[in-house]
């Protein structure tokens, strides 16, 4: 994608008006519920008014929106930005695969510089696809110089973003009580507004000695979120979520990342304590933190908000996000259903419902709601416009959240809007130079697979291939069908 011309860049001055004329727009906010034919204004940063046939300021400049479906900015809750350098190299990894290769083994090589180059193609992969807020669960941090160079990037691009500042190579009860940590946290977040934000990121492993004490005393000095990976099968579980209860340190701002493998009495303490969930649906299934826990979050009404994890692997597609997690829910109604030999007759989780944990779930995860996550007038305009033309995928539009979900794609992604201001339009990126980051990317692969070695860098994006042992079949079909055709020829 190149860079917008100059002539479409001037069409977006700033401070000028915008209205959406003539969409399908889904507000995410019961008052308002789904406007058919409807208009959007934005006036400066906020949404000034929605409904139909809005008067607008003169000089407001229109977006036709029609056949198309204008919904709030998505919202990721978590992502390794910093990965996004390395865009699909695990795809056939494991989760013990990532483990070796990040934690074990080569995480140490990288740089400043590359934790700068994967945020800041990670940054702009995100307004493309539509994600206005995205949480950089950036644990590659290994001194301060990284968490500058991580702000650097973000700060480079036109979206919204919430630093979750971890090391996965030292230990959070020491890291977060140094003296740069808090002089960080002073130059780079504090005044910056709701345009960049902060939690601590870490994992509690159940050490019964519970040294992450330390880290929880030091987000509760700052006044900052947790957010840490529970509940993944064989790194962190209950034992972690009862030392936080009995600690006092779960609280309605801290975020669990995949919970996919807790306890009830796990999910009562969180449901008990205000907490949010972040559930990766295509991570879970394909890694192996736990089977996506949707369908136990829902049972004890725990709020939820959808993320995309890492490049490393996936994408930050939303949309993909959307679908998995849908996918993952209804699969496992149908399973449990099946075991009590019945057969689901309603489906309980609905597209809608879907689509509201892509956007105001993952505002009310980040503590935003009042602010993003729906179509109100007063909030903050971050606004998504799916409208595809060229696309048979888009017509016809019967039901808009279904569409949403199912049919539509980060390809549809049309226009754009973060904080008010225009970012993508007619399916291009608004003032952007992605060449600078895929320079800067293309630098880190390079550094990456030199330091490495050759051998290394093959070993670990293709990991040996595990035998499965055939089953036994006493029918021999293949030996009769072999016979049989011996027998013809004979």
């Amino acid at each position: 994608m190149s860079q917008i011309s100059g002539a479409d860049s001037d069409r977006f001055p700033a401070g000028r008006p915008v209205v959406f004329r003539n969409a399908t727009v889904l507000t995410i906010d019961p008052s308002f519920g789904v406007v058919e034919g409807g208009d959007v204004l934005v006036v400066a940063d906020q949404i000034a008014a929605v409904g139909r046939q809005l008067a607008v300021p003169d000089g407001t400049v229109e977006i036709d929106a029609t056949d198309g479906i204008l919904m709030p900015g998505m919202v990721d809750t978590h992502r390794h930005m910093w990965q996004t350098a390395l865009r699909g190299f695990g795809a056939d990894w494991t989760l013990t695969n990532y483990f070796q290769f990040y934690y074990l083994n080569w995480g140490k090589i990288f740089r400043p510089e590359d934790i700068y180059a994967g945020n800041l193609l990670a940054a702009f992969e995100a307004v493309d696809a539509g994600v206005t807020t995205t949480v950089d669960w950036s644990h590659g941090l290994q001194t301060i110089e990284y968490a500058d160079a991580a702000v650097d990037a973000l700060e480079a691009v036109p979206g919204r973003f919430v630093l979750a500042y971890g090391n996965l190579l030292g230990a959070p009860w020491q890291w977060t009580k140094a003296p740069e940590f808090a002089n960080f946290i002073k130059r780079r977040i504090d005044g910056r507004g709701d345009m960049l934000r902060m939690q601590i990121a870490f994992d509690v492993t159940g050490d019964p000695a519970f040294p992450e004490k330390g880290a929880f005393e030091a987000a509760r000095d700052f006044n900052l979120p947790v957010t840490t990976h529970a509940g993944v099968w064989g790194a962190t579980n209950d034992t972690g979520i009862r030392l936080m209860y009995e600690h006092g340190f779960m609280t309605p701002s801290t975020v669990y990342v995949h919970s996919a493998t807790l306890s009830d009495d796990s999910y009562q303490r969180i449901a008990a304590t205000g907490g949010h969930a972040s559930v990766s649906a295509e991570s879970e299934c394909n890694a192996g933190q736990g089977y996506p826990p949707t369908w136990l979050l829902r049972r004890h009404s725990i709020p939820v908000s959808l993320s995309m994890d890492t490049s490393v692997w996936w994408s930050a597609d939303m949309f993909s996000a959307m679908r998995a997690t849908l996918n993952a829910d209804r699969s496992r109604e149908h399973m449990e259903a099946h075991k009590r030999n019945e057969t689901v007759m309603l489906s309980h989780l609905r597209a809608e419902q879907v689509v509201n944990w892509a956007t105001l779930g993952g505002a009310q995860t980040l503590g935003m709601d009042s602010f993003i996550g729906s179509i109100t007038p007063g909030k903050k305009a971050d606004l998504v416009l799916i409208k595809n033309d060229l696309s048979p995928v888009m017509f016809p539009l019967l039901h808009p959240y279904g569409h949403v979900v199912f049919q539509a794609g980060r390809g549809d992604v049309h226009t754009v809007l973060v904080n008010g201001k225009v970012v993508k339009h007619n399916h291009r990126l608004v003032g952007i130079d992605l060449a600078a980051a895929k320079q800067a990317v293309a630098k880190t692969v390079e550094y990456a697979r030199t330091k490495m070695g050759e051998q290394a860098w093959n070993e670990s994006m293709n990991p040996a291939q595990a035998e499965v042992e055939s089953i036994d079949n006493p029918y021999m079909y293949t030996k009769q069908a072999q016979a049989s055709q011996d027998q013809e020829n004979g």
